[in-house]
């Protein structure tokens, strides 16, 4: 069983909020819990909490889930 750690429903509303609001940006930074730092335009199914980081530049995407985030920068 997988738990989520530390994670409340508080932090996932505001989180769906600057995902929202970063779809509509040319570029977007986003830190990931472990570490990583990816820098691209995104797309974002709220529904499902899932979505996908493009950049362009350097012909690079990545898939994302909303629970793997810790900041998203625009």
């Amino acid at each position: 069983m997988v738990r989520r750690a530390d994670i409340t429903e508080v932090d996932i509303q505001e989180m769906i909020l600057r995902l929202r609001q970063a779809r509509t940006e040319p570029n977007v930074r986003l830190l990931f819990k472990d570490g990583r730092n990816m820098n691209g335009a995104i797309t974002f199914v709220e529904r499902l909490g899932t979505g996908r980081l493009i950049n362009v530049d350097d012909e690079f995407a990545a898939d994302f889930n909303i629970y793997e985030l810790k900041q998203v920068d625009f």
